[in-house]
């Protein structure tokens, strides 16, 4: 079983035989609009069912189509789609070892790290591949899957101190611009700025909750390469169901590290009351639509 497909509302799917079953369902009632086909080869193609549970998530279905137009599943992928641009960072795209799926690998300079992701969108980019079209990324719209999150209480903080941390942020995003293009003093403003901002840290988490602290995260997680630890504030908020289950899922918009993306989350494996304006905490698997030139 995929772990995240009871992000998307199949929580009660636990047997490989049942969800077999489903994924069979799903791929013969397929409508011609949802069903998307590449021929790899002279034998073999590849056939991907978008099951759309609510709008802008559900599963997508993979498998061969053979002579009689029937889809034979082989693997299943939960979805969920965004429709707002989340960075214009330099992208590149790699196939997976095992499957026609790709990883996406942004240099995104403003949570710090390189961040790898799931390609939704991976058949268009093979059918731009297979008919030499350009694959330059112009932007990437992420969005998460979670299968186990809590709500935080905001922080606190006058006008002032806002405008005060988004000056801040957008001098720091300059300084590791300049930094990345091998400005030594950029270089070592940075290095300073981070031990002051250590031992800052270290005096105050003695006599203040580490959450009072730490406004947000975005971090590696575990040892998948596109999961991550995130910390971020709740922009929007929309409670949808699964059209089949009627399962509830909360669809949350997160500005984390100055950076917006969408995370999705079965309302039973969310503690506490989801509203706009404060944090929500926990683990994602981050996939992304990848916008081409």
């Amino acid at each position: 079983m995929h772990r995240f497909l009871r992000t998307v509302g199949f929580s009660t799917y636990k047997k490989k035989h049942q969800i077999d079953q489903l994924m069979k369902s799903l791929a013969d009632h397929a409508s011609p609009e949802q069903i998307r086909k590449i021929q790899l080869d002279e034998e073999t193609n590849l056939c991907e069912v978008k099951a759309e549970m609510a709008p802008g998530m559900g599963v997508a279905v993979y498998g061969e189509m053979d002579d009689t137009g029937e889809i034979r599943p082989e693997y299943y992928v939960p979805y969920l789609i965004s429709q707002n641009p989340s960075s214009n960072a330099e992208c590149s795209i790699q196939r997976h070892t095992d499957r026609e799926t790709y990883a996406g690998l942004l240099d995104e300079y403003r949570v710090g790290i390189s961040l790898i992701y799931y390609l939704e969108n991976a058949m268009e980019y093979r059918e731009k591949r297979m008919a030499k079209e350009s694959t330059e990324v112009e932007c990437v719209n992420l969005s998460g899957l979670s299968v186990k999150g809590k709500i935080l209480l905001p922080i606190e903080k006058t006008a002032r101190q806002k405008e005060m941390d988004r000056a801040a942020s957008k001098e720091r995003n300059n300084l590791l611009e300049a930094a990345k293009n091998g400005n030594e003093d950029a270089i070592e403003t940075l290095t300073i700025e981070d031990i002051d901002l250590y031992s800052q840290i270290s005096r105050r988490v003695m006599k203040e909750d580490i959450y009072s602290i730490i406004d947000s995260c975005f971090m590696p997680c575990g040892i998948e390469c596109d999961q991550y630890s995130v910390i971020g504030t709740i922009q929007q908020l929309e409670l949808v169901k699964n059209r089949l289950t009627d399962e509830e899922v909360y669809k949350m918009s997160l500005e984390c590290n100055d950076m917006t993306f969408q995370v999705a989350i079965n309302k039973q494996d969310l503690i506490g009351e989801p509203l706009v304006g404060r944090r929500f905490k926990g683990q994602i698997w981050m996939m992304g639509t990848a916008r081409f030139e």
